[in-house]
């Protein structure tokens, strides 16, 4: 018999609540298959399965927050035999008094954020009517279940200033541990894009609106082949030792509009073509804005691209994501004084940056990569 247990959402989580099973004890489920879905302090999330099996007991009830590596349910797999006794039952009890056989026999969905605001207020988040996703209550509903609540719009700022205000947390929280733990540095180059910007113009205007490409798939694109000749850079850093990964799934940097940020994975990113991953990058950034992401999004990214975009800054020097070993950062195209041809001209150009763990790449290698980035970003024909 298998325990199925919460995973880590990245390394930001340290609990998640159950908002609601997807599934029933003797349900077969596959590989892919979402069990439950749980809520964060960044989305509510899809758990999926990474075993194919049958669903043999639920230990977890909705509304139950635990910490993350718990056991909520148990699977067994081919080959094992059911088991004959039944689940573990809560104690017998003497017969309720009538106010106790009115209450429900389930605790109700509460978020992590609303269960420590009923608390600090000195309320019951479990006799708060909720709002929120599968009936789940929100901050929303604590405020609103205070003696005087404020107006309505005010209380929805403010329950989504806090919700954002956890997430600042939790990201903080992360990125302290990067910075303690991962010694970090840090490289860029500036890279010519006139070909690309040329190229992509021209491939855009045979286009309808709706099939265009940002400049961005060509950016992740090339991060994405550059990568497969430098796998140092690729992969984990787990139980003391460099885990390099033979898939590229590229983790995209998407800020939320609430506030915060999520780095969701596109996966296997050298095979897609620029049609495809355009595609996948916008079903992306809307269902994280959506908050309807699933957990192997969160957990498959083998490397980090954070793109500041036109209205973002000329540069940016990101803190790596762990257990990732690297993270890639491109700030705006714009255009920049460019020798060229003996000649000086206004060339557009963007400053990329690579982020590297030094227990596993130095900066020779993460040189090496940048200048294979430009490389691929000067045949944009070929991505």
């Amino acid at each position: 018999m298998t325990q199925f247990l919460l995973p880590s959402l990245g390394a930001d989580m340290d609990e998640g609540t159950l908002l609601e099973w997807k599934v029933k004890p003797g349900d077969a489920v596959r590989k892919g298959d979402v069990v439950a879905v749980v809520d964060t302090t960044k989305a509510a999330v899809e758990v999926e399965t990474w075993q194919e099996g049958v669903i043999e007991a639920l230990l977890v009830e909705p509304g139950t927050t635990v910490p993350v590596g718990s056991a909520i349910a148990m699977l067994r797999v081919p080959g094992e035999a059911p088991v004959c006794a039944p689940p573990p039952q809560a104690p017998a009890r003497p017969d309720p008094a009538p106010a106790e056989a009115a209450a429900p026999a389930a605790r109700k969905p509460v978020s992590p954020a609303a269960r420590k605001r009923a608390a600090a207020l000195g309320l019951d988040p479990d006799r708060i009517e909720g709002t929120g996703p599968h009936g789940a209550v929100t901050l929303y509903d604590v405020e609103r279940a205070r003696g005087k609540p404020p107006a309505a719009a005010p209380v929805v700022a403010t329950a989504a200033a806090a919700r954002a205000a956890e997430m600042r947390k939790s990201i903080a929280a992360a990125m302290s541990r990067s910075k303690r733990e991962i010694p970090h540095y840090y490289l860029a180059e500036t890279i010519p894009m006139q070909r690309a910007t040329d190229w992509l113009a021209a491939e855009n205007a045979r286009r309808p609106i709706t099939g265009r490409i940002l400049m961005a798939v060509l950016q992740l694109k090339a991060v994405a082949l550059a990568l497969q000749g430098f796998p140092e850079l690729n992969g984990f850093w787990r139980d003391g030792a460099f885990q390099p990964s033979q898939a590229v799934h590229l983790g995209v940097a998407i800020s939320i509009r609430q506030g915060g940020l999520v780095a969701p994975a596109i996966r296997d990113v050298p095979s897609l073509d620029l049609d495809r991953l355009m595609a996948r990058l916008a079903d992306l950034v809307k269902r994280a804005r959506a908050g309807s992401l699933r957990s192997s999004e969160f957990s498959d990214p083998t490397i980090t691209v954070t793109n500041l975009g036109d209205a973002g800054a000329e540069s940016t020097f990101a803190v790596i994501y762990p257990p990732q070993v690297a993270i890639v950062g491109f700030g705006r195209v714009a255009k920049r004084p460019w020798v060229e041809g003996g000649e000086v001209r206004a060339m557009p150009a963007v400053v990329a940056s690579i982020s590297g763990d030094h227990r596993v790449s130095d900066g020779h290698r993460g040189a090496a990569f940048l200048v294979e980035l430009a490389r691929r970003l000067q045949e944009p024909e070929k991505l």
